[in-house]
């Protein structure tokens, strides 16, 4: 049974290349990042400039042209398909109440830049303290509720930029 690859070039141009073209690739390597490649009797100098292997991106030079390649296979696809990437970026834009509670204490202000894993505010709920921490760096846009402010579950606290 023969794989393919998804093969995008400098994000214009898409390939579909099949495990057996691999294979049928005269390729010599000359060092780390040095290959010599021969395809229907041309031959090609190809360097591997950077290599990010999670997340299957390259830049390499053939015959004195730069290349960003990114490479994915058919469980990458079906993965990116179903919203699961790996590494993808968080983009919460808001922030709703977990639980109902009472909020106790507010640590940022709108229009305040925030880091990742910051405390926001504090709601207790069932006579416990919650931390309530940033899921990303950002800016404050708005904050909907004040200290001492009673909120129901999935209710609006705060929302990011």
């Amino acid at each position: 049974m023969s794989h393919f690859y998804k093969v995008n070039v400098n994000k214009t141009f898409d390939f579909d290349i099949s495990s057996k073209q691999i294979s049928n690739l005269d390729a010599i390597k000359g060092s780390h990042s040095n290959f010599h490649v021969l395809q229907d009797n041309k031959s090609y100098k190809c360097d591997i400039i950077e290599a990010d292997f999670n997340s299957k991106s390259y830049k390499v030079k053939v015959n004195n042209n730069t290349y960003n390649i990114h490479i994915s296979n058919n469980l990458d696809t079906l993965i990116k398909d179903m919203g699961f990437e790996v590494g993808a970026t968080k983009q919460v834009n808001d922030i709703k109440a977990p639980m109902p509670g009472l909020i106790l204490d507010i640590n940022i202000k709108v229009g305040q830049e925030v880091k990742e894993d910051d405390a926001l505010l504090v709601l207790e709920a069932m006579k416990m303290e919650n931390v309530l921490s940033s899921p990303r760096d950002g800016i404050i846009k708005s904050i909907s509720i004040n200290k001492g402010d009673a909120v129901e579950k999935n209710q609006l606290l705060i929302e990011f930029e």
